[in-house]
Formats: C-alpha cells, sequence, structure tokens
C-alpha cells in the first residue's frame, strides 16, 4: 500500500476511534488534555510504522494497545512508589469490555456545564468527532486559532475545577445528560440550518451530530430522551436533499418534494422514536419535538398534514419548555390548524420580547402570515426586516425575493424609507465621529427593529415606543436619554411628529451600592469564576488595572499595545496594566498583529458594514461595541449583585485612594 493510502487509512480510523481510544486514555490518566496527548502519540506512531510494516488486520486495536501502553508507561514514570505504580499498571492494562462507559464519561466531561457552550461544541468535536481545529473551524466559519484557544482554554477550565470523570447516578446523570443533548442538538441545527455564511446547510455538522446521537444512544441505552433526540434528528435529516432547489435557495416544507425525503433516515427515526416511547416516564423536551416530527413524516403530502395534532404538541411543549422560539414555532402551527389571525395573534404577543429582538424568523413568520391575511403591504415590510437580520446569505436571497414578489399598490415610489432618512441623516457634514457613531447605533436599532423599508411617513411615536422598549427596556438611564435624544434629533430633521413622544426621560440612578466602585469579595468572586469567556475576561481585568475609561480602551487597536512595557497608546495618553492582564492580553490577540484588540463575536452582515477602523482585517470581525460590552458584564455579574441586576463597566474602575 502507498504511503497516501496508508495516511488515507490512518485518517479514517482516527475519526472512526479516537473517542473510544481518548475516553479509555482519561480513564487512565485521570486527564484529558493528557489523554488526547497519549491518543496523538499513537497515531503519530501509526504514521511512522505502518507505510513500512503495513497496515495491521485491527489497526483500531493497534492504536488502541499502543496508546495504553504509553499510558502504562507515563504512569510508571509518575508514580514514585514503584510497587503500587505496577499494581496500578497491570490492573488498568487488564480493563477491557469498559468502552461504552468510556464514551459516555468523555461526552459528560467534554459537555460539562462548567464550560460556555461554543467551548463545549469545539470539545466535543475534538475528542469525540475526530476533527482538527481547521476542520471545526471551517464548520463554524471562525479562524483555527479562535477554535484551537477555545479547546484549550475548556481543558484548562477542566483541570483547574477538578471536574470529576467519573460517571454520576440518578437525577444528576440526567441532568448532565441533558447538557450533552443540548450540545448535540445545537451542532446539528448548526449544520441544519447554518446561522451565517453563503450556503443554507452544512451536512458534515448534521452527519457528525447525528454519529455522536448514535453513539451516545449506544452508551445510555436506558435514557427516553436519548433516543428521542436521535429519532428527531434522522426524520430532520432525512429532508436534507429537498430543502433547497438548484441554485442552493431554501424550499419551505410544505413546499418539498417528499419524494426525495431519504426513507432509511425516517425509518430509523421511527425505530428510535419507538425505543424512547418504550422505555416510557414523562415526556421530555425532545420526544415530544421528535413526535412532531414523526407528524410530519408521516403525511403523505402536506395537506394532509395533522396541524391540529401539531398544534397539541407545541403546546404540550410550552409547557415543558416556554421559551419564546418554542412560542414562536407554536404560533405557525395555530396558524396552519385554526387560521392565519390566530398564528398572528401569538407572534405580536412576542414582538417585544428582547430574546427574540435580532431573531429574523420572527418577521419572516409575521410575513407568512400577514400574506395569508392579504396584508401584502405590512407582509412586504416583515420580509425586508427578516432578511436585514440573517447571517445567511442565501436565506436573505430567498427572503428578499419574497418581499419582491408582493405587489404592492397605492405608495409612490418616490416616497422615502427610514433606511433612506437614516443614511441621508447620517451623512450630513455637521456632525462630529462621536455623535455620528452615537446617532447611527440609534437608528440602525431602530431599522432592524421596525424594518429600514418602512415609509417614513408611516413611522409612529407608538411603534418607536415598542422598539425601545425592545431594545433598551433594561437599559440605564443614560443609555436610554442618550438613545431618546437622538430619536428626538432624527425627527426635527425630518419634519415629523415628535417621535419619542412615548419616551418618558429617565432620571440618572440614584447613589448607592450599584454606583460604588467593586472591590474586595465582589472581585474576587469574579476573578474566581472559571467560565469566563477570554474575552470578556481580558476587557474586565484591563479595565481595573488600567483604570482607564471603557470606551478609552474598546477603542485600542493591536497596533497601539506594547505588551512588553505593559502600556497602551491612546488619544489622550497612556493605558498601563498590572500581571493579570499581562497574562491574558497574548492569549487573547494570539497571532492577530493589527486591528481592534476587543472584536464581536461575529462578522458583521452586508446591512451592517462598520467603518474601516472598526472592522479587523484578519478575521472580518468588527469592534465590540460598548452597548455589548456593557450587556454581558451586566449580565455575567446579577449573581454577584444582592439586587440582582447586575453591575456597570464603570464600577471596575478602583476607587480612589483616601487623602
Amino acid at each position: 500500500m502507498s504511503v497516501p493510502d496508508v495516511h488515507r487509512t490512518v485518517d479514517a480510523v482516527w475519526k472512526l476511534e479516537s473517542a473510544r481510544i481518548v475516553a479509555g486514555l482519561t480513564r487512565m490518566v485521570r486527564d484529558v488534555g493528557l489523554a488526547e496527548e497519549l491518543a496523538q502519540d499513537a497515531l503519530v506512531a501509526a504514521l511512522e510504522q505502518w507505510p513500512g510494516s503495513g497496515v495491521p488486520d485491527n489497526p483500531a486495536a493497534w492504536l488502541t494497545t499502543t496508546a495504553r501502553r504509553r499510558a502504562v508507561d507515563h504512569i510508571r514514570r509518575s508514580e514514585r512508589l514503584t510497587r503500587k505504580q505496577e499494581q496500578i499498571a497491570r490492573r488498568l492494562e487488564q480493563q477491557q469490555d469498559h468502552e461504552q462507559d468510556d464514551v459516555l464519561r468523555l461526552m459528560l466531561l467534554s459537555c460539562h456545564p462548567v464550560l460556555p457552550t461554543e467551548a463545549r461544541a469545539a470539545l466535543t468535536l475534538r475528542l469525540l468527532g475526530g476533527l482538527t481545529a481547521e476542520e471545526i473551524a471551517r464548520a463554524f466559519l471562525v479562524t483555527g486559532t479562535v477554535i484551537t484557544q477555545r479547546i484549550a482554554a475548556a481543558k484548562r477550565t477542566l483541570a483547574e475545577r477538578r471536574v470529576a470523570i467519573d460517571l454520576p447516578d440518578g437525577a444528576e446523570l440526567a441532568g448532565r445528560l441533558s447538557s450533552v443533548l443540548e450540545v448535540i442538538y445545537l451542532i446539528f441545527n448548526e449544520g441544519y440550518s447554518a446561522t451565517s455564511g453563503d450556503d443554507l446547510m452544512r451536512p458534515g455538522l448534521c452527519l457528525e451530530a447525528l454519529r455522536l446521537g448514535r453513539l451516545l444512544a449506544e452508551s445510555a441505552p436506558r435514557e427516553a430522551e436519548v433516543h428521542a433526540l436521535v429519532a428527531l434528528m434522522e426524520i430532520q435529516a432525512s429532508r436534507s436533499a429537498s430543502r433547497t432547489g438548484p441554485a442552493g435557495e431554501p424550499v419551505q416544507l410544505h413546499e418539498q418534494n417528499r419524494g426525495r425525503w431519504d426513507q432509511l433516515l425516517i425509518r430509523r427515526g421511527f425505530t428510535a422514536m419507538l425505543r424512547a416511547r418504550e422505555i416510557g416516564g414523562t415526556p421530555g423536551p425532545y420526544l415530544l419535538q421528535a413526535a412532531i416530527a414523526v407528524s410530519h413524516a408521516q403525511a403523505r403530502t402536506a395537506e394532509e398534514t395533522d396541524w391540529a395534532r401539531i398544534a397539541e404538541l407545541y403546546g404540550a411543549l410550552v409547557r415543558l419548555l416556554p421559551t419564546p422560539v418554542v412560542q414562536l414555532n407554536r404560533a405557525v402551527a395555530l396558524g396552519m390548524a385554526h387560521g392565519p389571525q390566530a398564528g398572528l395573534d401569538l407572534v405580536d404577543s412576542l414582538i417585544t420580547d428582547p430574546a427574540l429582538r435580532d431573531y429574523h424568523l420572527l418577521p419572516s413568520v409575521r410575513g407568512d402570515l400577514l400574506v395569508r391575511l392579504g396584508r401584502g403591504g405590512e407582509a412586504r415590510l416583515e420580509f425586508h426586516r427578516a432578511a436585514s437580520l440573517t447571517g445567511n446569505a442565501s436565506e436573505r436571497a430567498f427572503l428578499l425575493r419574497r418581499a419582491e414578489a408582493i405587489a404592492v399598490t397605492g405608495r409612490p415610489p418616490s416616497l422615502p424609507t427610514l433606511a433612506q432618512a437614516a443614511r441621508d441623516f447620517l451623512g450630513r457634514d455637521d456632525l462630529d465621529a462621536a455623535t455620528l457613531r452615537s446617532y447611527g447605533q440609534t437608528l440602525r436599532r431602530l431599522s432592524l427593529a421596525l424594518g429600514g423599508q418602512m415609509p417614513l411617513a408611516a413611522l409612529t411615536a407608538d411603534a418607536v415606543a415598542q422598539a425601545f422598549a425592545t431594545a433598551w427596556g433594561g437599559a440605564a438611564a443614560s443609555t436610554w436619554n442618550r438613545h431618546r435624544s437622538a430619536v428626538r434629533s432624527f425627527a426635527a430633521w425630518a419634519s415629523l411628529d415628535d417621535l419619542a413622544a412615548g419616551l418618558e426621560r429617565r432620571a440618572g440612578s440614584r447613589p448607592g451600592s450599584r454606583s460604588r466602585a467593586l472591590a474586595g469579595a465582589q472581585l474576587d468572586a469574579l476573578w474566581d469564576r472559571g467560565d469566563l469567556p477570554l474575552r470578556e475576561r481580558t476587557l474586565w481585568c484591563l479595565l481595573h488595572e488600567s483604570a482607564a475609561g471603557v470606551k478609552a480602551v474598546l477603542a485600542l487597536d493591536v497596533e497601539d499595545l506594547d505588551l512588553d512595557d505593559r502600556r497602551a497608546r491612546t488619544g489622550r495618553g497612556w493605558v498601563s496594566w498590572r500581571s493579570r492582564t499581562a497574562v491574558l492580553l497574548p492569549r487573547l490577540l494570539a497571532d492577530r498583529t493589527r486591528g481592534p484588540v476587543f472584536l464581536s463575536d461575529r462578522r458583521p452582515g452586508p446591512a451592517r458594514a462598520p467603518a474601516p477602523a472598526d472592522l479587523c482585517p484578519d478575521t472580518g470581525r468588527r469592534r465590540l461595541s460598548y452597548e455589548r460590552a456593557e450587556y454581558l458584564f451586566k449580565e455575567s455579574t446579577r449573581s454577584l449583585d444582592p439586587a440582582r441586576n447586575g453591575y456597570t463597566l464603570h464600577q471596575l474602575k478602583p476607587r480612589p485612594a483616601p487623602r
């Protein structure tokens, strides 16, 4: 066999067996990072030896044996008491038939709740999927460096928190399994309906999630929710071939060619569903969602779909999982079962929910219902608004086509829209940079909330008040008043009625515990948290150690930093920091040499292109905004605040020393 053929064989075996090998080694050495290193050593040995000696009859067993021998060698080197370490080594060498428990342990470890969600997904795909950092990065449209950092941080957190690898019992096992199921379904959904990029689907992620789900079902055969999730994913995956048209455009469920649905996957889904029902117990959220998928799969045509049954199942799911997204899905079912007005009434009750503020499917669903009610003009605006919110290029193009397909009468083509007026307002020469940035944030949010295509003449104070309640209802008084002032200036410029008539000016917060600087136990509790993302931890440490203003720190670019001298140049001089920030900053920057220091989580959409100075040329992500940074800090510190409101970033600034 040629060297390339051997390498392909090694790669295939590794993807299939790496999870079991790493899981077994983790049980032996009690350290997931070390276990992966030992497994990689065995992989390297195979790449070195197999081209000369040939691929063994049982390559998986060869890799397992080699890795275990290296683990035993490590244990022998590490133990000081020779007799005890030899007994441990012999016992470990003799252990067999633990693959299922080992894989389950590894799944519970990689999906542990102490890790952030994105780190759980990356670590799971790395350890249990055998994917490289580059493969995971391509799947989630980030850089390999980002994934490597997430995985390294996750391993470090598991080690620092001394997370046990033993299997929990009873209710604790069920609770831990729910975290595993959440991660697997997250991976599946990112593949099934990609949130960003050019393609609607990423089939590789769907297949990986299915493989992980089936592996989990083998390892936890008596858990109904595990089999229910497998059933749900099998049935949803069965529609993959019919979900896109010739040009990659989305095809809605009721328009899909059901003859292209994969019957093998549907049968596998039905089988998994039967296993879940045989186990019994109170139906969980995945079993209810799987039952909905079964109802769709059983209908030979879209017209035969039992929407009344599906609406009933969503009602049960809402009682168990009362999230806004589940409510939105229930609205679709109600609209099909009991008429579009029933669905629209529920959708309209969700409009002010902050959790759905930027969720493109809310205006998309509302547009569908409005079309069925004959309200084409309103529907057109909703499809435009949905298009501006989605990060997926295929879905954006589809929504824009739906909007343009609706004929609208009664509005002259020359009538200005909110988006056009906002561009003209911000294009004036008499606005300084700070005012322009502040006004731009307000008007961009209004355009997203109300739809950039809304006729300017249709903009009302009530609509603005609703958008404010959703976007800034929980904001500090200064933030609320700043956006209110921007709206008043825009209304005056556009010769509109007072758009802020429904917005009362908020009084500044009273002096009290929330305005005082954090210190002592509060800071210790903050720094001791192991679940904080690297970006937030670095920003907060830098703000505290430098005593600089939040805006000044967020405005820093990589080129401004002098890491050796622990300082950075700003427009007004220098900011400096101490040891904690000095450790974190290089890790945050990784290999970046230019652009903003603190970046947003995702790349901006076409409608939200930032100024070149606020865009990282290496990652394509924009500078982290003050509003987002403030929101993240407030959410992260709610548990530390006795009032449960959370703190503000300026409270990280140390108190002045007493005179």
